[in-house]
């Protein structure tokens, strides 16, 4: 967006209204606005929201240019850090380009574990691949960039970082993003048998803890926390695990 509007929105075919965003921020406190305004059932009826890294697509709008009108003067504050279901992701930290990552960072290798883990993410969208969320969270500090020459197999479990995201391979896919570690049984980040496929859905947060339970600040996790499988706490706003073509892995 080049007008410094905070958002743009325009129709997407006969029945969707694409919504562009400044930012990830901005985009993300737009995708809990619209969950918000949905469940308290002052939103027309809408069969799909899908965020993006800087869009929110609304899928199945009756008419797509009233609701255009309506968004164009909401009020949307900020997402609260502390809202969202929590799932927590264990880790090994043993991957190929850790190393690499910490020569990035200034730090040595065997630091790069703390420092991951030591942030709370957020995921801000999902696609490339079934369960793949892109969580934002990291500082720009500690932005990496991709690697120059991407592997022709990154192991499902992997523990990346690429740009401003964190993520999670569900699966075993080619991919260009750092690796630092690994999930020990990343079976969990996505199962069709599951009412809802993804573990990680927009808009919820996450924390990465070591494979024997360990946290940022060296405790021990909770109680069903840390045993080698994702686990979730608290509720989720957003059953919908969206997709965006917007960025890959």
């Amino acid at each position: 967006m080049t007008d410094g509007r905070p958002l743009t929105a325009r129709p997407a075919g006969r029945h969707a209204l694409l919504v562009e965003l400044r930012d990830a921020e901005h985009t993300a406190a737009f995708h809990a606005e619209v969950l918000r305004r949905r469940a308290a059932g002052a939103l027309p009826p809408v069969t799909e929201v899908v965020p993006g890294a800087r869009t929110v697509l609304l899928d199945g709008v009756p008419d797509p240019d009233a609701l255009a009108r309506r968004v164009a003067d909401w009020q949307v504050p900020p997402v609260a850090d502390d809202t969202g279901a929590v799932v927590e992701i264990p880790v090994r930290y043993d991957g190929p380009d850790l190393a690499d990552v910490a020569a990035l960072w200034g730090v040595g290798p065997d630091e790069v574990g703390a420092l991951h883990r030591s942030h709370t993410y957020r995921v801000a969208f999902c696609g490339f691949a079934p369960g793949f969320g892109y969580l934002t969270g990291l500082p720009p500090r500690l932005h990496v960039p991709r690697r120059s020459t991407p592997r022709t197999r990154v192991p499902a479990g992997a523990v990346a970082l690429a740009g401003p995201y964190s993520a999670v391979y569900p699966r075993a896919t080619p991919g260009g993003w750092q690796l630092i570690g690994t999930m020990p049984d990343p079976r969990p980040l996505w199962d069709p048998a599951r009412e809802r496929a993804a573990l990680l859905t927009p808009g919820t947060r996450v924390r990465f803890v070591t494979a024997d339970g360990t946290t940022a600040d060296g405790t021990c996790a909770g109680p069903g926390t840390g045993t080698g499988t994702g686990t979730e706490t608290g509720s989720g706003d957003d059953p919908t695990a969206g997709t965006s073509p917007e960025a890959g892995a």
